[in-house]
């Protein structure tokens, strides 16, 4: 409950600056968005979230049914190519066939049973969701009284530190913005000029989940490499090297010009940032380990660095 708490009040800090620009949107002198800025950005959300469904998980479904119905008329062509190989005489290909449809039955008997744990993280998102609305509303307030349990001088120097650390924490989602959408166009132009199946979803959720820093971005294109190799190894080379152009354009180029002048941390400690995050609380501390990190950064700098 308090990392769920700590993850809300965070990105309520992140999202202010959005926050405040929807809500500065003039249609002459009337400010239509100044009291529900953080509604439509929410509406603005789910939006994009309903449209990507519609787009994109039908097709993996048809094709995942139609995996499944033909499997077993496709398993025993494939299973008699196999036999002509070097030592595969010795496979019961009887005995894989039936533990195939085994596990595929035990998948779906699987899913059923975790249908309870989906529900229990939807639960939990959603009461992140009500949350960071809250804070968003109704943070002010919550901050002014925390900072009332302090002296009068180290009120106006924690006030101090805390409101740097928010000018900062606000642009990193803007460098983090930039970087996503441009892994999202690189991605999606390159799959779809190598025909990879699902191209616009995958290049949408490489982007997306580029939140995440490193992990994100390698989580998609291992997904895509699956994808690719369905069909054939030049796409699965294609996709390779398209990711290790990538990860050198990024750390080499686009993360020293982009994130370093948003949030002034040098790459080792956003690296260390997100080892420690995602060891402490997976990818949710993967997720917010840059922005707490430019928390501890400025905290550090007020109160432990001795100045010469």
């Amino acid at each position: 409950m308090l990392l769920l708490l700590y993850v809300s009040a965070l990105f309520a800090v992140v999202l202010q600056p959005m926050v405040n620009f929807v809500a500065g949107l003039r249609v002459g002198r009337f400010q239509p968005f100044r009291r529900s800025a953080i509604f439509v950005l929410l509406f603005i959300v789910i939006c994009g979230i309903t449209i990507f469904g519609f787009l994109a998980v039908p097709p993996v479904v048809r094709d995942l049914h139609n995996f499944a119905n033909d499997a077993p008329k496709k398993l025993p062509p494939l299973f008699d190519k196999i036999q002509k190989l070097p030592f595969a005489s010795e496979i019961n290909l009887d005995d894989l066939t039936e533990r195939f449809e085994n596990t595929m039955g035990n998948s779906a008997a699987y899913v059923l049973l975790s249908l309870k744990n989906w529900a229990n993280a939807l639960f939990t998102l959603a009461m992140g969701l009500i949350l960071t609305i809250y804070f968003e509303l109704e943070g002010d307030v919550a901050y002014q009284w925390v900072l009332s349990f302090l002296p009068h001088g180290q009120r106006e120097r924690l006030d101090g530190a805390m409101v740097r650390a928010k000018g900062r924490m606000g642009k990193w989602l803007i460098g983090q913005g930039s970087l996503m959408l441009i892994l999202g166009l690189a991605s999606t132009i390159t799959y779809a000029s190598l025909h990879v199946r699902y191209a616009y979803a995958l290049g949408f959720l490489t982007g997306l989940l580029n939140i995440i820093p490193v992990i994100g971005a390698a989580i998609c294109v291992a997904l895509a490499l699956l994808v690719a190799a369905f069909d054939s190894w030049g796409r699965v080379a294609g996709v390779g090297i398209f990711y290790l152009v990538w990860i050198n354009l990024e750390n080499s180029f686009l993360i020293p010009r982009i994130m370093r002048h948003s949030v002034d941390l040098p790459g080792l400690a956003i690296i260390v940032a997100l080892l420690i995050g995602s060891a402490v609380a997976g990818v949710v501390g993967a997720l917010v380990s840059v922005p707490t990190a430019v928390l501890v950064a400025v905290l550090l700098d007020e109160y432990l660095v001795v100045r010469d």
